[in-house]
């Protein structure tokens, strides 16, 4: 038989499949010997069962009932006895940390008889009534349905009508009152009463977390940070301890080290008197976790031994839940905890420097996603004016947008192109479509521990809480600043995470250390300590140990000096056609509008020293490394003016009786000869080539003459040829010809040695069906993965991914746009097979990708996967790039170790964890064109690539 329930004592981090991170991490400090409540897990397998039949699993009932009998001995009291209950809490724990996406109840097996005998045992009536509303309120909306809304209501309708500032203020009788108001809110919201059951309690309560794992904002947050829908949920359930018994007792949320910027201290929040969910939902403001030292020494002192005791164990920044019951510390939950990028590249550095970790493992722990974060911009802090109020810097960024009150609103104005700030009292977990939506969150109550810090943290969002000094009125719309300045809704601020600064207005920014320091290109004992120095520890190990090379995309002299300086190897495209355009689009009108052969020579040897002198200094700027030169790619008739514009012109003139000109009259002639339907689909790449005599010639002599340059002038010209666009080896072996007949010309003439490997762009799906073939007539292959994803999915990006591609993300086609990140099944397989029959035809064949997925973190392990030999991405993002590639050749060792132990394999479960938590999504930051980057650090106004989209 399928076994479902587990003991504390028989589990293990090791397990966290199984189990969840929750429930193996609460085994696993049951083995260390630290004081976690009894309890047990119910695993992700029972879930899974559950959620595939609508029903609880044969068997599950009978050792859910075996393993709460060990509970209820160990704790000398019984479920639903009424005069001393056992009360318990039942917990949501899936394998990757999902904080407030699923749900928890508290407190379970309190009813009208046992709320009483709780009262008398603990000499508390006021904590009996407390703890029992609080179980009305959970169960009444988690377990059966009714609005959350009603609840918060009938709480704050109280406070007002006893003039109480917070919960505490409130005595027995009240809360007495209000567990009744909420009974009869159950009622009425649901057609049924709260069951008086505690067995009842425990199961239903239990299928409710098992059903949440489907919830709307669970699948939401899974779809944002790519976690597979199939895993479920465990389900923890555990004796309850009590923070809220009085003023010795409380509830805290503690870090080992700073989540934010990853500095080793006392971090984290603690409110006395308070149940744990009290600390992370933001409902009363907390104290700061150094307080505890004041409020109750012995449990300080013996809470920093377990910190640190846990950080060693875990090696690794631990997130620590714990309660204080009338002066004895419980552990209620441990986890690597989620950070900022800027916190996992500088703790990943301490710890190998404290040798708890080697480097690798420290490469491990940190992503491209998160150097990407640390390359945008921040504010320009000598021309920041006075902050409108201050918060807890809860994840660092720099966002500007416009202040919005709401999810909705933040989901809306977001889907219109407009950069929002969500601005809340405090933030829950129905709140999550706005977080997504927005630049950055910004809350009136809740620190560090409190639900918009740690998901803003997980999402790399900026995020500013516990701005106490800002009056937030959602009802109204409007927030007001301590000097009176009121935000309406659609006023923009600034938001600084990184200092809890909030600034009206839009504040100027500026390149991030990071940024410029990797632009110098300092080693790591250059950079020094500090952040910068641990990115470029991190980089120097990644480019230690990955097989990948990383190239740039690059066209202009300058853009090839900067990828250099980034680390990159080589060019792996220089878009020829971007040369063509500004003053110089005259010249290729000229071929255009050429009537005779003498004609277009003359427009083409116009072009030529333009275009060598272009190469000359694009290999100077590389000297020594590789420069991929793709021939002209774009339909010619992106050179020539608009039709429309045209037509309007020629007929203007006709109108007034006026002869047109002769240049307009030619070139709407020749726009209208050129006109294509599908302009992408048409007369580009070879095919152009092709059919334009002359063109293929004068470009690669401009090459061969930039070689003859650089030889000449005593340095390493390592010019290569791509051929864009090939679907038959044919067309590959006349362009070769073309191309190996000028190459010789320039050899005789110059008396320099020229070669320059001719290869091929692989773009479309029949190239890569037919690569053996085309293999014998290539001596290397770049895969051009923007257009072999237009072509194999049939999609033309420009138009679809404003389209419909948002809702194919929304309901669960796409997780993420193929565009962004490469689709592994349909277009990776064609990678694969043209790799595999490539290498068949021509052993050692070279091939790289120059397309935009060449700089996303994900792809770039397919890659390295499919045995590529480098990849290519705009200069910007070859940091990111150097990094994936070192990441992806540590998952080969990890692979290969076959004798790894458990424990090692939970570190690399929790290392994903945390890199979750690091990275979120930057999902706004990706290329266009053939590598362009829309939004590069430098220039958060994007400004793209004129070629976008092929």
């Amino acid at each position: 038989m399928v076994r479902y329930v587990y003991d504390f004592a028989e589990g293990g981090r090791e397990m966290a499949g199984l189990l969840g991170g929750k429930g193996s991490n609460l085994a696993e400090m049951t083995r260390m010997g630290l004081p976690v409540p009894p309890g047990f897990v119910i695993s992700t397998e029972a879930c899974r069962a559950f959620l595939a039949t609508g029903s609880e699993p044969d068997g599950m009932a009978e050792e859910v009932a075996r393993h709460l009998a060990a509970v209820e001995e160990s704790a000398g009291r019984t479920l639903g006895r009424a005069d001393d209950p056992l009360l318990l809490s039942v917990r949501s724990g899936a394998r990757f940390s999902m904080p407030g996406m699923m749900e928890t109840i508290l407190d379970v097996g309190l009813n009208d008889e046992s709320v009483h005998g709780l009262a008398r045992v603990s000499g508390s009536a006021r904590f009996a009534w407390d703890s029992y509303r609080r179980l009305l309120q959970m169960f009444g909306a988690t377990v059966m349905g009714a609005p959350a809304a009603r609840f918060e209501e009938a709480l704050d309708a109280l406070k007002r009508a006893r003039g109480a500032r917070s919960d505490l203020d409130l005595d027995a009788d009240d809360l007495a009152e209000l567990a009744d108001t909420y009974k009869d809110a159950v009622l009425r919201e649901t057609g049924e009463a709260f069951p008086q059951s505690p067995a009842e309690q425990l199961r239903r309560a239990i299928l409710a977390v098992f059903e949440s794992w489907n919830g709307e904002r669970a699948r939401l947050y899974r779809r944002r940070e790519r976690i597979p829908d199939d895993l479920g949920t465990a389900v923890t359930v555990q004796r309850m301890v009590f923070g809220n018994l009085g003023p010795d007792s409380g509830s805290g949320v503690a870090f080992t080290r700073d989540p934010a910027t990853g500095r080793p201290g006392v971090y984290g929040d603690y409110l006395p008197d308070a149940q744990g969910e009290d600390v992370v939902s933001g409902i009363r403001n907390t104290v700061p976790l150094a307080d505890l030292e004041r409020l109750d020494p012995a449990s300080y002192r013996r809470l920093l031994e377990i910190m640190e005791t846990l950080e060693r164990h875990y090696r690794d920044l631990c997130d620590i839940e714990f309660t204080i019951e009338r002066g004895r510390l419980w552990m209620l939950q441990t986890r690597v905890g989620k950070r900022t990028a800027e916190a996992a590249f500088a703790i990943a550095d301490a710890l190998v420097e404290e040798g708890l970790i080697d480097r690798r493992e420290a490469l491990s722990r940190v992503s491209g996603e998160g150097l990407a974060r640390l390359m945008f911009p921040r504010f320009d802090a000598e021309r920041t004016p006075e902050p409108l109020a201050r918060g807890v810097a809860a994840s660092p960024g720099a966002a500007v947008g416009a202040v919005v009150f709401d999810s909705a609103e933040a989901a809306r104005r977001a889907a219109a192109g407009e950069k929002v700030v969500l601005v809340r009292q405090e933030t829950n977990p129905d709140d999550l479509p706005g977080m997504v939506a927005a630049q950055a969150i910004l809350t009136s109550r809740g620190g560090k521990t409190s639900h918009a810090a740690v998901v803003a943290r997980g999402m790399g969002k900026v995020c500013v809480c516990g701005a106490e000094e800002l009056t937030v009125d959602t009802a109204r719309r409007r927030a007001t600043a301590p000097d009176g300045t009121v935000l309406d809704e659609g006023r923009v601020v600034s938001v600084d995470g990184s200092s809890g600064a909030v600034y009206l207005g839009e504040v100027p920014l500026v390149p991030s250390e990071v940024m410029r320091r990797l632009e110098a290109g300092e080693d790591g004992a250059a950079a020094g300590d500090g952040l910068v120095g641990a990115v470029t520890r991190a980089l120097e190990q990644a480019d230690a140990v990955r097989r990948l090379e990383v190239r740039a995309n690059a066209d202009t002299p300058e853009d090839a000096a900067r990828a250099r300086r980034f680390g990159a190897r080589g060019i792996g495209l220089c878009r020829t056609e971007h040369m063509f355009l500004g003053e110089r689009r005259h010249l290729v009108e000229e071929m255009i509008l050429a009537r005779t052969p003498e004609e277009r020579d003359r427009a083409l040897d116009a072009l030529l020293p333009l275009q060598t002198d272009d190469f000359t200094r694009i290999l100077e700027a590389m000297d020594g490394l590789p420069v991929t030169i793709r021939l002209l790619d774009p339909p010619l008739h992106e050179f020539l003016p608009d039709r429309v514009e045209l037509a309007v012109r020629v007929a203007t003139a006709t109108a007034r009786g006026e002869r047109p000109g002769q240049r307009d009259t030619e070139l709407l002639e020749a726009v209208d000869r050129m006109h294509e339907d599908n302009p992408m689909m048409g007369l580009r790449g070879v095919r152009l080539g092709l059919a334009v005599p002359g063109l293929v010639a004068m470009q690669v002599r401009a090459v061969a003459s930039a070689v003859v340059a650089r030889t000449r002038a005593g340095g390493d010209p390592r010019a290569e040829i791509m051929v864009p666009l090939v679907g038959d080896v044919e067309e590959l072996r006349l362009v070769r010809a073309e191309v190996e007949r000028v190459l010789a010309e320039v050899r005789a003439e110059s008396g320099v040695p020229v070669d320059c490997p001719v290869g091929t762009m692989i773009e479309l799906p029949r190239s890569a069906l037919t690569a053996g073939p085309i293999a014998g007539e290539a001596a290397f292959f770049s895969f051009g993965t923007n257009d072999l994803t237009q072509t194999t999915w049939g999609f033309s990006r420009d138009d679809v991914e404003s389209e419909f591609f948002p809702a194919y993300i929304d309901r669960g086609v796409f997780a993420v746009s193929p565009f962004e990140t490469l689709d592994e099944e349909g277009v990776g397989r064609l990678v694969r097979i043209a790799v595999e029959e490539g290498r068949r035809a021509r052993p050692g064949l070279q091939i790289g990708v120059c397309g935009e997925h060449g700089g996303d973190p994900a792809s770039v392990h397919f890659f390295h996967s499919a045995g590529l030999d480098y990849v290519s991405c705009s200069p910007f993002r070859v940091p990111v790039a150097r990094l994936e590639a070192g990441r992806a050749a540590l998952g080969d060792e990890t692979d290969a170790a076959d004798g790894a132990d458990g424990t090692d394999r939970a570190d690399q479960a929790d290392q994903a964890d945390q890199a979750r938590g690091a990275d979120g999504a930057d999902g706004g930051r990706r290329d266009s064109g053939d590598g362009g980057d829309r939004s590069d650090p430098s220039d958060r106004g994007g400004g793209g690539d004129p070629a976008a989209g092929r």
